[in-house]
């Protein structure tokens, strides 16, 4: 029998995990593979489930369910998909899939679950929302959500917050008390872990050391990036806004970056070889151009000049120093975790 764990929490009970450790579902680079090994670590793995059309959602899950018996969510971006005709009908209808097909675990982003939330608990698929501000949390508290993400500014990828997590998570946690909340964004170790849980989390949601993990499905150029890096190489920008706008988020200095700033950082509609495609992504479902400033993942499904891709890293970059079995990286941060905690006893 498993030893009990210093890091058994509310959310522990709620998810049917061992550990209150989640990644991030990063889109495409969050697959099936990703997944089960974070749940079959102890944690909550989380796929990207935007994009993937409708017919091929059962496919996605089958997918993860033969690699792990434990739980798994699936990350839905609510205003990720534009551009497209009949959108709301279009995300209603991937939404309604997932919740059909058995997802244990729904975790949106960037929208209001609210019209969802009813459908998924009757499915027996529990929702979270990751929140970047607190009336939108206290707003997903209202319409019966299970848990809140709290995001800080920190972050990696998009960011809606505004606020460091420090001063944000707190802030969360009270304004949704006794609604269990995740930590999300400058985290990627033990001790971001305790100081999470010190600060009123009941767990965390871990992005960029997880992109920095063999299961991640991105380029390995991409990874060696993140391994190299520090925080001071992260970006807070708006730039890659092509087919989501008004979005800011955090990546690596690029070369797009780099020649948008060296033209003097203009704006939309005059930046160095707008509207330019820089390559095509190979989905399973079909070949989709991507331009530059298109807000994408450099997976190894995309071929073209990777050097003007977005590469999503977080502050916390500055703390990942390998690229390891997701399971290893699950465990490492529990026994750190636990080393910390032990030592109050």
């Amino acid at each position: 029998m498993a030893r009990p764990s210093l890091l058994d929490t509310e959310i522990c009970r709620i998810f049917k995990t061992r550990y209150p450790i989640w990644n991030v579902g990063f889109g495409s680079g969050a697959r099936a593979e990703l997944a089960a090994a974070v749940s079959n670590a102890g944690g909550l793995g989380v796929i990207g489930g935007t994009h993937v059309p409708v017919e091929r959602i059962a496919e996605e899950v089958a997918k993860v369910r033969a690699l792990t018996d434990k739980p798994f969510g699936v990350n839905f971006i609510l205003q990720g998909i534009v551009n497209l005709p009949n959108l709301a009908d279009l995300i209603r209808e991937r939404i309604l899939k997932w919740f059909e097909v058995g997802a244990p675990v729904m975790v949106f982003f960037w929208g209001d679950p609210a019209e969802f939330v009813n459908e998924a608990h009757r499915a027996g698929t529990k929702v979270v929302l990751q929140a970047g501000s607190v009336d939108e949390a206290r707003a997903a508290k209202d319409a019966g959500v299970d848990a809140i993400i709290a995001q800080g500014f920190e972050a990696g990828g998009h960011v809606k917050s505004h606020i460091a997590l420090a001063t944000f998570l707190p802030t969360v946690v009270d304004a949704v008390a006794p609604l269990p909340v995740l930590a999300a964004g400058g985290i990627a170790d033990g001790r971001g872990i305790v100081a999470a849980l010190d600060l009123g989390a009941q767990g965390v949601s871990l992005g960029t050391r997880f992109v920095a993990s063999r299961e991640a499905y991105v380029r390995d150029e991409y990874k060696e990036r993140l391994v190299s890096a520090t925080a001071e190489d992260t970006y807070y920008t708006d730039l890659y806004d092509v087919g989501w706008p008004n979005a800011p988020h955090r990546t690596l200095r690029t070369k797009a970056i780099e020649e948008w700033e060296a033209a003097g950082r203009p704006p939309i509609g005059k930046r160095p070889a707008e509207g330019v495609a820089i390559g095509i992504e190979h989905r399973p479902w079909g070949d989709v151009e991507v331009k530059r400033y298109a807000p994408f993942m450099l997976t190894p499904d995309f071929d073209g000049q990777a050097e003007y891709a977005p590469l999503w890293a977080g502050e916390s970059v500055e703390l990942v120093r390998d690229v390891k079995p997701a399971g290893d990286i699950v465990r490492d941060l529990v026994r750190e975790a636990e080393e910390v905690l032990a030592r109050r006893v």
